[in-house]
């Protein structure tokens, strides 16, 4: 009996430690920011943003809708306000959130 026991406590630890494991990781960014790297709002697509994007998302691949003006994407510097965004009032992704025009 002791041993049925023991084995599972150490099955609970294990699974303990690997859900542990697993959600440390899921809280970090996918793609960690870096100085050659810029968020750019207005350029993901539905479900590809890179982490929170505005209200009633929690982190990545929550965007609603493509070009969403409160989500972004991790860019290579320099090249955000070149992205195309059709939602963006310059037609372009910003390096901040805006409110989405009609696309």
């Amino acid at each position: 009996m002791k041993q049925v026991t023991t084995a599972r406590y150490a099955t609970a630890t294990a699974l303990a430690l690997a859900m542990g494991a697993a959600l440390t990781l899921a809280a970090s960014p996918a793609a960690a920011q870096s100085a050659d790297k810029e968020k750019c709002y207005g350029v993901a697509l539905k479900g590809k943003n890179d982490c929170a994007a505005g209200p009633g998302t929690t982190c990545a691949g929550t965007s609603i809708r493509d070009y969403q003006g409160n989500a972004w994407k991790y860019v290579p510097a320099g090249t955000c306000e070149k992205t195309p965004s059709p939602t963006s009032p310059t037609g372009f992704g910003q390096l901040k959130e805006f409110k989405e025009k009609k696309a």
